[in-house]
């Protein structure tokens, strides 16, 4: 890979971790495409996600049609910032999958942030009302609890970030 080759950043992190902030920095690099899992199911389903069962449903139908147009995107030379989270294993192997079929370079950054400090800024953005799904901590742990942060085994160039 040169320099000029096109990456796929994937982001893996705790709610409240920063991962949104960071893509939205990532994207900001010449010729990177940001594609953001919330606003994508925000728009599309919102009034249908009610349960963790619901967003797995929708994010899965998600993942089906966004996957084509990831590796379009990074055939044609162009980065890709994908702001779905990277926290389980599956999800990780689906991401391996696009990558496979690609010749693009690639970063997983792994935020690593106390519970604590995600849960401020998750009650922070909860309160501003900025974000198209509010979290509640109940929530937040049970997210929590499927977490997986990556193995080396997974093959990925992972960068961390901790605060």
């Amino acid at each position: 890979m040169t320099d000029t080759s096109p990456t796929l950043h994937m982001l893996c992190g705790k709610i409240g971790a920063g991962k949104s902030t960071l893509a939205h920095r990532l994207a900001q690099s010449p010729n990177t495409v940001l594609l953001v899992e919330d606003a994508w199911l925000g728009t599309l389903f919102a009034d249908q996600m009610k349960t963790p069962a619901d967003y797995l449903r929708y994010a899965g139908r998600l993942k089906a049609a966004m996957g084509p147009h990831v590796l379009q995107l990074l055939t044609k030379g162009i980065s890709v910032v994908l702001d779905f989270p990277a926290n389980t294993v599956e999800m990780r192997a689906w991401m391996r999958g696009l990558l496979d079929q690609t010749e693009a370079a690639h970063v997983l950054h792994v935020l690593d942030v106390p519970d604590e400090v995600c849960l401020a800024r998750l009650h922070a953005r909860n309160a501003a009302g900025t974000h198209p799904f509010k979290v509640t901590d109940a929530q937040f742990r049970e997210v929590t609890r499927h977490h997986q942060p990556p193995e080396t085994s997974e093959g990925f160039v992972v960068k961390i970030h901790t605060e």
